[in-house]
């Protein structure tokens, strides 16, 4: 009789851990503006019965909130963009390590942290753009080719305080080393046709209207952009074919020092690298899923195939600040 009760209080123990369990939810701090994440926790907690909340804000404060709440922050997850700013998280103290066979199975080790702090969930390259009526044939090769004089007052740039820019640079350094790549950039700014820019789709939009005939954009803003206007004459180049690749990045997620429920979490992060959710999330980005295995949708594969970079992402943070004094001494605002 004893020994009944004792299996009833382990079965009714059992479930009330289940219930709980079930009703897990798991809290998101994320830099992604709310539609284009909101469809994909829709459907996990279709899929899990587990509730997804989400806080949107700038990736700095977002970063210096879960420092400030420590212990006590709600933050299960922060999903922010670059591999820069997902660097920056990992030195500030505020991840853990995540360590998960299925998401190492589906995210190559590029698109990870060495330290399991973090994954890519969808990747961008950030490539030229160019107007097909005013850049001839075969007159694009690489990045570094923009800093030759025939593109002079021909070049349009985003601004240097764009994290985007920063992690180029940072590969960039990778590749060349310092003194090499301050001589291109130098060359860039040397060729601008008129001050950086605030965005990447104003640049695209100077190049449609002729105000300059090449420029360095992320993917995702020229499909945006041709999706609002189809007669967009600017098209994407894939530079630095026969050599390195194509400059990748990424958005990505991590799992916070102090998450209140990690196993939740991580059973989140396992599914946004499946299949389902990574052909969910590329698509609504227009972004690449990270997942190889994940067919990114017709538009973006419209735009054609290239050869990435295989440097891993987070080059981009252990050289960022290296990065920013160097564009800052090139004169690149």
């Amino acid at each position: 009789m004893q020994a009944s009760k004792g299996f009833l209080a382990a079965l009714a123990l059992t479930a009330l851990s289940s219930a709980v369990q079930a009703a897990d939810e798991v809290v998101v701090y994320s830099s992604r503006i709310d539609e284009l994440i909101k469809p994909v926790f829709d459907a996990y907690t279709k899929q899990s019965g587990v509730a997804v909340k989400f806080i949107t804000d700038k990736e700095a404060p977002l970063m210096a909130r879960i420092k400030a709440e420590g212990e006590n922050t709600p933050a299960d997850l922060l999903l922010t963009v670059d591999g820069g700013n997902l660097w920056q998280a990992e030195q500030m103290g505020i991840l853990q390590p995540l360590k998960s066979s299925v998401v190492e199975q589906n995210i190559p080790p590029q698109y990870r942290s060495s330290t399991d702090a973090w994954t890519g969930l969808s990747l961008r390259a950030r490539t030229i753009v160019y107007s097909p009526e005013r850049v001839k044939d075969g007159e694009l090769t690489t990045y570094e080719a923009l800093a030759e004089q025939n593109w002079e007052g021909r070049l349009c740039l985003r601004t240097s305080k764009k994290v985007y820019n920063q992690s180029l640079t940072a590969t960039l350094i990778e590749t060349h080393g310092a003194e090499k790549t301050e001589q291109i950039i130098k060359g860039w700014v040397n060729n601008l046709a008129t001050d950086v820019f605030a965005d990447d789709t104003a640049l695209i939009q100077a190049v449609d209207a002729g105000q300059c005939d090449v420029g360095i954009v992320n993917t995702y803003y020229f499909g945006r952009l041709h999706a609002q206007n189809p007669q967009l004459k600017a098209k994407l180049f894939w530079p630095n074919q026969e050599d390195r690749g194509v400059h990748v990045n990424l958005s990505g997620i991590g799992l916070t020092k102090h998450a209140p429920n990690p196993e939740a979490a991580r059973k989140l992060v396992e599914w946004m690298t499946g299949s389902e959710a990574q052909s969910i999330f590329a698509d609504i980005n227009m972004e690449y899923p990270a997942n190889p295995q994940v067919k990114p949708s017709a538009e973006v594969a419209a735009w054609g195939e290239f050869k990435a970079d295989t440097i891993p992402v987070e080059v981009a943070g252990k050289r960022q600040a290296e990065a920013i004094k160097l564009m800052d001494r090139a004169g690149w605002n």
